[in-house]
């Protein structure tokens, strides 16, 4: 239940970006970037960062949403809830564990972060532009959890299937414009936790 005043309690994220598009755009550029272009990290690597982050600041609309977009990309659910639980006993890649790793330090005590974090990920083979693009997108949906907690942002399953489909078949710019124009086809398995 959307806390602004200016919309109506029903207010989803689409609705959110589309009354504040002066920060709306330049945000979803950000994800783009950040998400979408060049990186030694796969697509469905940084979408399972961001499915985490999510999930370790307990945003179950950006997780749910991140989830959603994960899967797509060919990352087991399963492995994404196992993820949360415990990184070090989940099915995850070896060399995904010290990123994942860092980014629940920077998440849940980011005062604690030492080069030692840093040495972790050098050390199974990611370079500077791997640890950059990890802590960026743990801040970044740091950020977007905070946005969407604080404003009381939330929507149903059909508003999460359509905000996942976008992100999948076209990046986050694609949030920018009106949901009501399409209708909604699952991307992946519809979560049953609303």
């Amino acid at each position: 239940m959307s806390f602004l005043k200016s919309l109506s309690g029903q207010a989803v994220l689409f609705d959110v970006l589309e009354a504040f598009p002066e920060s709306a755009r330049p945000l979803m550029d950000f994800h783009d970037v950040v998400l979408r272009g060049p990186s030694p990290l796969g697509v469905e690597q940084r979408e399972l960062i961001a499915a985490y982050v999510s999930g370790l600041n307990a945003c179950h609309w950006c997780h749910r949403i991140h989830t959603r977009v994960a899967a797509a990309f060919g990352v087991d659910r399963d492995l994404l809830e196992q993820v949360v639980d415990d990184v070090d006993s989940s099915a995850v890649a070896e060399e995904m564990k010290p990123l994942l790793r860092l980014v629940r330090k920077l998440t849940l005590t980011p005062g604690r972060m030492t080069r030692a974090d840093a040495e972790a990920v050098f050390a199974v083979g990611w370079d500077d532009r791997a640890l950059h693009d990890t802590v960026s997108i743990c801040a970044l949906f740091n950020f977007m959890n905070r946005l969407v907690e604080g404003l009381g942002i939330g929507g149903d399953t059909e508003d999460l299937d359509i905000a996942a489909r976008r992100i999948y078949e076209r990046g986050y710019g694609a949030l920018v414009s009106r949901p009501d124009l399409e209708s909604a086809s699952d991307v992946g398995q519809p979560d049953d936790e609303e």
